[in-house]
């Protein structure tokens, strides 16, 4: 539980720092900054988004998923990993 915890943490930082980001994203485009500074920072968010992503798929799949194949829900398992997959290749 003791690194449930930890992970929780280092995730709700991580969303909080994008917070930040986002809302100096909303004061560069009503401040009218160039464009190609808004883009860079908007990739910036992106990746760290896919950070917090990986992170929680790290975390389901030693936790979650282990679960699942030692009550035999397999299955389950598997479909959900799949479609999580097939969403994160959009």
């Amino acid at each position: 539980m003791e690194h449930h915890t930890h992970n929780k943490e280092k995730i709700i930082k991580r969303l909080k720092i994008i917070e930040g980001q986002i809302r100096g994203l909303q004061e560069m485009v009503n401040g009218g900054v160039y464009c190609i500074n808004i883009i860079t920072q908007t990739s910036a968010v992106k990746q760290a988004l896919s950070g917090i992503e990986d992170a929680l798929m790290e975390h389901h799949l030693c936790t979650c998923v282990v679960g699942q194949m030692k009550k035999g829900a397999a299955e389950k398992a598997k479909v959900e990993i799949l479609k999580v997959y097939r969403l994160k290749r959009k």
